[in-house]
């Protein structure tokens, strides 16, 4: 018969989807999948409406045959098939979408929906066939028809026989290059493979014929192979399933059968919005942090499906930085798709899924914390530095929504307590929430600085994660109460008699300090008479918004800009060293003044963890002093 062209401008558009639109080729099986599962659905919709057609699910299959003897595979359907007119609609029209138009005219009353809509997925058989052969034959039609190409030079349609209702799409694979292996299309476990990955929630069974291994009937000890066929698909997704159906170990099972992590998940959330927006949703909170988690290989984000068909294995548009540790899949009937499937148009429906599954996983977390602490608890172990990222993160815009989740060792619980815990216990003339920064719990516990606000009775809370600091800087306050570093200038502790005493000090050792500023030089923004030290003779304090720790984590950062946070020497005019420092200075022994200066300094640095800056210096001023 002679070969037609396309109606289409088909061979610029036909080498477009060969090459261009879709990214991968094992894409061509759930494209030719999914055709088959819309015919068979065609059928089912038939039957709402068309008493003498008795719809049994169980008849109903799709096959998938690889012959590597011709280097063939075939897909096969049981569904409506299609008539010579709708050949020439539906395939000689690329572009044209049979599915779409039966949609169009025959809307669901039960929630099936069809899944193909743009009429160019079947043409992705070109990526991986040299030949495409349609066999077909129609519901209602004793003549069958056969529809072959060759590709963008045209196709041909003839009549021909074919016993059943239903449709088979032949590919002669094309021949291996030094680049691509078309053989793999014949395997069965790259098929199995494929078919799991994007079909398998496919509401019809896909069935193959598989190879297996058994003992023999006569001898149990030697095991031969045998082909039987399977259903290789789950047809059934456990989103779709009661959720009064479903346990514990029906959701734990799914997690590993979807590789989303080798540990038992801390939490699962089923979602089953039937709103503006139609999805449903499984989504696992992990138990242990993935080790590749803050690598630049970890990649956030949900499986998404349309109608059972995996679209992206990684929809990172699903989740906000601050949940990637969420793992999971949404499957949606409303997303609008592009033309190959693969990646969605940013749109609202899409928007408005992220919004809901952020709120979601949020009211869990809330939940979890106030009904099982210690599990919480351990999942703030392994991800409460994710959630600090998230208050840092965009200026600060998702603080509101984070803030009651964070967690903080406590100085006077001695435990990890929330920001809402350390409030409700301040006593009615404590005016900031105090913080020490530190490597550890034990170091920070030890901190000059300390001394004074653990003196009057208040609670500290210790931050030992770099991001810390920077998130309560972007927090500001909580519940009108405002963030003071221990470190701070001024802790808003001193009564006024205390102050007018203070004062005082300060003027008669003012000269002192300006003499020892002198010999400091620009390492130091100033030095001053301690109002918090109590045994210790010397600590810093700074002013500004940068502290001592977080000029350690900025330098540490490639390209960094040598940040330098402005410090204050503070020392304790009460103790014994200070003592010495004023008789060296009133004596006007300038040797001895400027060792005790360096000394003091050099043990400021050595307490915040600080490096020394010239440690032959230093240890030549020890042995002066022993000397």
């Amino acid at each position: 018969m002679a070969t037609k062209a396309f109606k289409a401008e088909s061979k610029k558009l036909l080498d477009m989807m060969i090459h261009s639109i879709y990214s991968q080729k094992e894409i061509f099986l759930r494209e030719i999948i999914s055709n088959a599962s819309d015919a068979i659905d065609k059928i089912y919709y038939k039957a709402l409406t068309d008493d003498s057609l008795n719809f049994e699910k169980d008849s109903y299959y799709i096959h998938i045959t690889p012959d590597k003897d011709n280097r063939t595979l075939t897909v096969s359907d049981t569904g409506i098939g299609m008539t010579e007119e709708e050949l020439e609609n539906n395939l000689g029209t690329i572009a044209q979408s049979g599915s779409l138009t039966f949609k169009n005219d025959n809307e669901a009353k039960d929630g099936h929906d069809i899944i193909g809509q743009f009429g160019v997925g079947f043409y992705s058989s070109f990526m991986v066939a040299d030949v495409v052969t349609v066999i077909t034959k129609a519901l209602g039609s004793d003549q069958a028809y056969k529809w072959e190409s060759k590709g963008a030079d045209g196709y041909s349609i003839e009549p021909c026989e074919k016993d059943t209702v239903g449709t088979d799409i032949i590919l002669k694979l094309k021949e291996n290059t030094e680049d691509e292996n078309y053989d793999e299309f014949l395997e069965e476990y790259r098929l199995r493979s494929i078919i799991k990955k994007y079909s398998d929630f496919i509401r019809y069974p896909i069935k193959m014929e598989v190879t297996e291994s058994r003992p023999k009937k006569d001898n149990d000890k030697e095991f031969e192979e045998v082909k039987e066929e399977q259903t290789i698909n789950s047809m059934v997704p456990i989103w779709r399933k009661n959720k009064n159906e479903l346990k514990d170990e029906d959701y734990e099972n799914f997690y590993n059968e979807k590789h989303y992590g080798y540990d038992k998940p801390l939490k699962y959330i089923n979602i089953q919005a039937d709103g503006v927006v139609r999805y449903h949703a499984i989504l696992y909170i992990p138990e242990n942090i993935p080790f590749d988690y803050y690598s630049k290989e970890y990649e956030k984000g949900l499986e998404l499906y349309s109608n059972g068909v995996l679209i992206m294995e990684k929809c990172a548009d699903l989740l906000p930085d601050y949940f990637s540790f969420v793992k999971g899949l949404v499957d949606s009937e409303d997303l609008s798709l592009n033309i190959s499937r693969e990646i969605l148009q940013q749109d609202k429906q899409l928007q408005l899924i992220a919004k809901n599954i952020k709120h979601k996983i949020q009211k869990e977390l809330e939940k979890l914390l106030k009904e099982d602490r210690e599990k919480y608890e351990t999942f703030y172990k392994s991800f409460g530095r994710q959630l600090k990222y998230g208050v840092y993160m965009d200026y600060g815009s998702n603080k509101e929504d984070l803030q009651d989740l964070l967690m903080f060792y406590s100085s006077k619980e001695k435990k990890m307590v929330t920001l809402n815990e350390y409030v409700s216990r301040m006593p009615e003339e404590q005016k900031y929430i105090y913080y020490a920064v530190g490597e550890s719990n034990e170091k920070i516990a030890r901190l000059p600085q300390t001394e004074l606000v653990a003196d009057k009775g208040y609670e500290i809370l210790y931050f030992t994660d770099d991001v810390d600091e920077f998130s309560i800087k972007m927090l500001i306050s909580y519940k009108e109460k405002s963030f003071k570093s221990v470190s701070s200038s001024d802790l808003g502790i001193e009564d006024d008699k205390d102050k007018k005493q203070d004062e005082a000090e300060e003027k008669e050792d003012r000269a002192l300090f300006d003499k020892m500023k002198d010999v400091l030089s620009d390492q130091v923004k100033g030095v001053r008479a301690s109002k918090r030290l109590k045994t210790h003779p010397v600590c810093f304090a700074t002013e500004g918004e940068v502290s001592i720790e977080m000029e350690k984590v900025l330098n540490a950062m490639p390209n960094n800009e040598n940040v330098k946070a402005d410090k204050i020497l503070e020392i304790n005019t009460h103790h014994d060293v200070f003592k010495a420092l004023k008789a060296a200075y009133t004596l006007d022994d300038k040797e001895k003044f400027n060792l005790y200066t360096n000394l003091l300094y050099n043990q400021a640095l050595l307490v915040e963890g600080l490096p020394v800056q010239d440690p032959v210096a230093f240890t030549n001023d020890i042995c002066k002093l022993m000397a």
